[in-house]
């Protein structure tokens, strides 16, 4: 009832009504005419004939993530949350750095061919259309130690969406038509990388193959141009077969409850026989998956190439060198890689046309230091790369070609110094930008699912993010000279793209890099 609609009722009635209907208006409806008036009860005190509120409670059990390992290996964890849609996938201990055995490209191969024909479906338009009546959408992501299928849908349609899962996770056709569409895709792809203005893609995969030369993650991940015509269906149903196994898989969801992921687990995992043990004779060799510890090595690859030329559409690109320097870090198993983390924040970086604002690490070293005082200086910015039994920390610079010595001189003084002073306010600075960014990205759904699939797939099981934010917490000074000297005593590794005639030996990079904090002196320099 409106304010008007009362005001003209309380004209129309009986004068011995109104006394009643003011009580009743003032009160409320569920209070008698005997009840004291709400503004005369204080906030302290319940209101009297209304029932109690009902508070939401914190649940360990909504928080808890739990695993379940199914009778033929395979691991199942899910984390609940709120919400009608869930996200839900099988991350697989695969990926360019078991390739040692094989041609490299085969994980490259495998992400192209994800989500085609099944023995369910047809082709790619049929899983979408089935994955379209349940508001899903699909991907599938590859890197050098993990092999991601994901799938995003309501959670009512759970059961649908694992059974579309297990097909293409384990039911895949692999037809002659398919691998030839995924060679052209691979094709195009690389080409276009040597084309584009951003050659991110390509310096990650040249400081690896520097850091862990012919070995593990030093494999190449993007498939050779000499490789694309080589790879065919015997090789990948091979690869699957020795590395595609339930042991080596994670099936992992965000937003159901964890017996119902169990049960429908058990539907279309627990027996489903994939479809490269059907034909022996697609199976080149049975040897188990390669068990070798990641060596780091160091050293330098260098590409020369005339990037003067490089535009994206109309507007002309600077002509640029690029560097990229990196040293051995510690794995995601370390008792060194939160502080790690810490130092990688810490320094942070970015491009120049993206200097300032709030957020975007204008404090940090590489911006203060760098970025900000000279003017040259088209990009810094730092990275750290932690997997199961190594890690690799760079810094990416780049330039015009003619300030390419002044380049390295200027990064190497800045890894050298991560040794030296650290201040307290910029500690602190970069371990808060840390947590932020933790629990930030933590509140998007699949990256909770991402979370959960690589920890269960490392560790078994799942730390909570409270960890990680009480550990980042515990960072000192002290810490962060100690990482940053045990990264120091390592060999360099050394990628350069572009222009390449300044880029300064390998041998006097390293040498400049054993002059520790404080030992360096002022006017360092690279020229001979």
């Amino acid at each position: 009832m409106s304010f008007k609609q009362g005001f003209v009722l309380a004209r129309r009635l009986p004068s011995k009504c109104k006394s009643q209907f003011r009580s009743f208006s003032s009160s409320g409806a569920h209070l008698s005419s005997s009840s004291p008036s709400i503004p005369t009860i204080p906030l302290t005190s319940p209101l009297p004939q209304v029932p109690p509120p009902q508070y939401a409670k914190i649940s360990r059990d909504r928080q808890e993530t739990k695993v379940t390992v199914l009778s033929n290996g395979l691991r199942v964890a899910s984390q609940n949350k709120f919400g009608q849609f869930c996200t839900v996938g099988v991350v697989v201990d695969s990926g360019s750095r078991y390739e040692v055995a094989y041609p490299s490209g085969i994980s490259h191969f495998l992400e192209k061919l994800a989500y085609m024909s099944t023995t369910k479906f047809r082709n790619r338009d049929e899983i979408l259309q089935e994955l379209e009546k349940h508001g899903g959408i699909s991907d599938c992501q590859g890197s050098r130690d993990t092999l991601i299928y994901a799938m995003s849908a309501k959670t009512a349609s759970l059961s649908s969406v694992i059974e579309i899962l297990s097909e293409v996770v384990l039911k895949p056709k692999l037809t002659y038509e398919e691998i030839e569409d995924a060679r052209w895709m691979i094709k195009f792809e690389l080409e276009s990388l040597n084309m584009k203005p951003e050659p991110e893609p390509l310096l990650m995969e040249y400081i690896h193959a520097a850091a862990f030369r012919d070995n593990t993650l030093g494999l190449a991940k993007i498939c050779p141009a000499e490789n694309v015509s080589v790879i065919d269906k015997r090789l990948l149903h091979t690869y699957l077969h020795n590395y595609h196994t339930p042991e080596r898989m994670v099936l992992a969801g965000v937003g159901m409850e964890h017996d119902a992921l169990v049960s429908v687990a058990e539907k279309y995992f627990g027996s489903a026989k994939p479809t490269w043990d059907e034909d022996s004779r697609l199976i080149a060799q049975t040897k188990g998956p390669d068990q070798s510890l990641a060596q780091y090595t160091g050293g330098i690859v260098k590409v020369e190439k005339d990037l003067s030329n490089v535009s994206m559409g109309p507007t002309p690109m600077p002509e640029l060198a690029h560097f990229v320097i990196g040293l051995e870090s510690c794995s995601h198993k370390d008792d060194d890689f939160i502080a790690f983390c810490v130092l990688n924040m810490l320094m942070g970086g970015g491009g120049s046309f993206s200097a300032g604002g709030p957020g975007k690490g204008m404090y940090t070293r590489l911006y203060l230091n760098v970025l900000n005082k000279h003017h040259w200086m088209y990009n810094a910015t730092a990275y750290n790369h932690a997997y199961d039994d190594s890690g690799l920390f760079c810094i990416h610079a780049s330039s015009h070609p003619s300030q390419l010595r002044h380049v390295v001189e200027v990064i190497i003084r800045e890894l050298v110094n991560t040794a030296g002073v650290v201040y307290e306010d910029e500690l602190n600075r970069a371990k808060t930008q840390l947590q932020s960014m933790l629990m930030m990205n933590l509140e998007a759904r699949p990256v909770v699912f991402e979370d959960v699939a690589r920890q269960v797939l490392a560790n078994h099981h799942r730390k909570p993010p409270q960890y990680f934010y009480d550990q980042i917490s515990e960072i000192t000074v002290d810490d962060i000279r100690r990482v940053a000297n045990r990264m120091l005593s390592s060999k360099p590794a050394i990628a350069a793209y572009g222009s390449l005639s300044k880029l300064p030996r390998y041998e006097d990079i390293q040498s400049a890099l054993l002059n520790k904090a404080g030992k360096m002196p002022q006017r360092f320099s690279l020229f001979r």
